[in-house]
């Protein structure tokens, strides 16, 4: 194998990684969102309209935390498919 095999190996690897650990965060935070959400809509359900809003807002920020680590994973895939060509 050559040097530039194992840095494919390794782009394709942190690629992995990147979206492994990136999918993390956003799932909890997503998963506490909507528990939350649920839980104050049980409490106040005259209110169930505007904490939906305040959700879905919520959800879609911490969504860009995960579309960033895919936007790495990609990038990092980009590049060991350049090191494939050479």
């Amino acid at each position: 194998m050559d040097g530039a095999s194992y840095a494919q190996a390794a782009a394709f690897l942190g690629a992995a990684i990147a979206m492994g650990v990136g999918a993390i965060g956003p799932a909890l935070g997503q998963g506490f969102i909507g528990m939350k959400a649920c839980e104050n809509i049980g409490k106040y359900p005259e209110s169930a309209g505007k904490i939906r809003t305040t959700m879905m807002m919520g959800m879609g920020l911490t969504e860009t935390s995960a579309i960033y680590a895919l936007m790495i994973a990609g990038g990092l895939i980009y590049a060991g498919m350049q090191l494939m060509g050479q």
